[in-house]
């Protein structure tokens, strides 16, 4: 089977990754020519576990290939996925200007019939508007070529696409034809044999779900978020409320940690797009508006607990930071809560030290020379009056404490993920959330 993707960011480059390895031949089309011919050079321009090998084999065997020419493409495949990015509007409102951009090139390219798929986030009636830039673009060029639309949203976790785009909990297909189902039932075959849920509904439906499930995820982060705050002040352990409610089979225990708020390129998005349909179609959601505002309020919270642990007196003070990504398993820094409590800590007259594993680089470009970057976790603590654990990478969970006192000038450890166990941290005043 013959595709093409369009956007060579996360979704994209993943998606026709693990496409390929399926066995169909993948054409990646992007505008950014610096992009491609990096990828065409083997250099992967994102983090994701296991990508560099996957995007090397199917390179190899000929069944993945980069490109800027999306007209060239259109002549060979069967079905092209818009994977270009959907950034927010200043009202919260997905910008579908590249999406489009995408359908009027087809538009003015299409010489032969193609199911047309979107793969990018975007609000219920997107598809719609795709089809009729299509359309009107085929109208001005006087010809009647036959062409379908679906949705097909994505549920991948950055550190974990891989497994999450091979062994889905469920694909989810918008379609509205029989033509289209056909194609995509083709091209779902594999995981079909292997007994995963591909399920087929209305695009409307289909768009809906994606912003559905995020915002569900968000909705419990935020929950849980607030039930640690109030344990805090009536002495409640917040660890142990959610070990309680999570072995309730109705609510499980995923993404019910408490910590310093979500961030990345989904949640944040998509929880305001969402707010934004609800206003436009005049069916407030006030609950989302809620978990957005409890989330801003989280990424606050460490900074918090340091300025009242100083009791105010902070400038000048020196703060280490481990952890800048918005998740481990990613070089994202997108909305991340390092980012807020950074920015807190500079504005206080703090100087800051920050280590991560594969963030660096990423950080050095958002923040330039206004931080400081530690060679390894040790290097970051020299003479800190304050450890922030703000990120939950695995190289942090079991470090010589030990060390980490003789470095620090004041042993205060600030987590913001609740990984450790105080009984190992003698020595170190510890204060967490919940």
């Amino acid at each position: 089977m013959n595709i093409s993707i369009v956007g060579t960011g996360y979704v994209g480059l993943v998606s026709g990754a693990c496409f390929a390895e399926l066995g169909a031949r993948v054409w990646c089309i992007d505008t950014n020519k610096d992009k491609i011919d990096n990828l065409n050079k083997g250099i992967i321009p994102i983090y994701e576990p296991g990508l560099d090998d996957l995007v090397h084999r199917n390179v190899k065997a000929g069944r993945l290939h980069f490109s800027t020419d999306l007209t060239e493409s259109l002549q060979d495949v069967e079905m092209l996925f818009i994977a270009v990015g959907t950034p927010p509007e200043e009202d919260g409102s997905a910008d579908l200007s590249y999406v489009i951009n995408v359908a009027k090139k087809i538009g003015q390219n299409l010489q032969k019939y193609l199911l047309v798929v979107t793969k990018s986030t975007v609000p219920v009636g997107s598809s719609r508007l795709v089809k009729n830039a299509i359309e009107t673009e085929l109208k001005k060029r006087g010809i009647n070529i036959e062409f379908d639309v679906a949705s097909n949203p994505e549920f991948l976790k950055e550190g974990a696409a891989i497994d999450d785009f091979m062994k889905p909990d469920r694909v989810v297909v918008g379609v509205e034809s029989e033509k289209a189902k056909e194609l995509m039932t083709r091209l779902y075959a594999p995981m079909l044999l292997s007994n995963f849920r591909v399920i087929f509904m209305d695009i409307p439906s289909a768009e809906m779900t994606k912003y559905a499930a995020n915002a569900m995820l968000a909705t419990r982060i935020s929950f849980m978020n607030e039930i640690a705050n109030l344990c805090e002040k009536v002495g409640a352990d917040a660890t142990m409320v959610r070990k309680g409610i999570g072995t309730d089979s109705r609510i499980g225990s995923k993404f019910l940690y408490p910590g310093a708020g979500f961030g990345g390129s989904c949640f944040p998005k998509d929880v305001k797009a969402l707010i934004r349909t609800g206003k436009d179609h005049d069916s407030p959601l006030t609950l989302l508006e809620s978990v957005e505002a409890i989330n801003e309020r989280q990424k606050k919270v460490l900074f918090g607990k340091f300025r009242d642990f100083y009791k105010g007196d902070i400038k000048g003070r020196r703060a280490a930071i481990w952890g800048l990504s918005y998740k481990p398993g990613t070089d994202d820094m997108r909305e991340a809560p390092s980012l807020t409590l950074i920015s807190q800590l500079l504005e206080a007259g703090c100087t800051v030290k920050a280590y991560d594993p594969v963030a660096m680089d990423e950080a050095r470009i958002r923040l330039g020379d206004t931080i400081e970057y530690a060679s390894d976790i040790y290097n970051a603590l020299e003479d800190a009056d304050v450890l922030f654990h703000v990120t939950e990478w695995k190289e942090y969970r079991m470090p010589d404490w030990q060390k980490v006192r003789s470095l620090m000038k004041t042993p205060l450890l600030i987590d913001g993920r609740g990984v450790f166990d105080k009984t190992n941290l003698e020595g170190i005043t510890y204060l967490k959330i919940g």
